[in-house]
């Protein structure tokens, strides 16, 4: 290996070299046909592509859900075989309990793993603060709304100090409003934490506002059919309207650049 691959993956969290999914209970549906990526430590990948070109069959394949068929798939240099230590997930619904309140939900994957909930009491109290969930510690999940229940569920995958951030669509079910304020809000998580984040998305904005990069994959079978570095640093520091002038250079790069036949919606 050259001293900049060696440099650049040193520094990977995930590997991904030729990573190839068939589903042989589906007629042989070959999902993922050569998956090349290398996604850094710290680094928020947004994953775009229209609907059943593989984006979350990844997803699950980084998460130990799905085996792969071919190719090289790691995680801080080891073969991903199972569900990966230190990993939270959130699904597009939130997929909370509906009989336990809302700390109790945040507690789960403490109880599934045999930790002592207690000595996370102050890392669950942080958590609902900074979500604004604190008034609602003891709300069942009936009584929410559906951006205060993905809230919850973004907590319940942070509260065991995940390394890995995996998540499918969290915010597709919400309306449009309640979208871009989940966006602003994950962002902030996301940058004061520096966990690793996989994210996928179908909309081209918030892949671009959320991601250090995109990764926009082909209709099915998958494949990256370009990778855009996404720089909205500076454009945010500069403020609301700065950002609204640098997102539309990107977005218009994702479309013209990306698969033509199927594209991106």
């Amino acid at each position: 290996m050259a001293p900049a691959e060696h440099d650049v993956a040193s520094q990977a969290a995930i590997i991904a070299e030729g990573v190839t999914k068939r589903f042989t209970s589906a007629g042989n549906l070959l999902a993922l046909a050569g998956i090349d990526l290398s996604i850094r430590n710290g680094e928020f990948l947004s994953i775009l592509g229209p609907s059943g070109c593989g984006k979350s069959t990844f997803l699950r394949c980084v998460a130990g859900l799905e085996r792969i068929t071919d190719g090289r798939l790691e995680l801080h240099g080891q073969a991903i075989t199972a569900t990966p230590d230190r990993m939270g997930m959130v699904f597009q619904r939130d997929a909370l309990l509906d009989w336990r309140t809302v700390e109790d939900n945040i507690r789960l994957p403490l109880e599934f793993r045999g930790k002592d909930a207690a000595a996370y009491e102050a890392k669950i109290e942080d958590l609902l603060k900074m979500t604004g969930l604190e008034a609602f510690r003891k709300s069942l999940p009936r009584q929410l709304s559906g951006g205060m229940r993905q809230r919850a569920a973004i907590c319940r995958a942070l509260v065991d100090d995940p390394e890995l951030l995996l998540m499918d669509e969290p915010f597709g079910a919400l309306d449009a409003l309640t979208r871009e304020q989940m966006n602003v809000e994950l962002q902030g998580i996301c940058q004061a934490r520096r966990s690793t984040v996989l994210f996928v998305t179908h909309g081209i904005a918030e892949a671009v506002y959320l991601g250090d990069r995109v990764a926009v994959f082909t209709p099915r079978p998958g494949k990256i059919a370009e990778i855009i570095d996404i720089d909205l640093a500076s454009a945010i520091a500069a403020g609301h309207a700065a950002v609204h002038r640098v997102l539309p250079s990107h977005t218009r790069a994702i479309r013209e650049d990306g698969p033509a036949e199927g594209g991106v919606k």
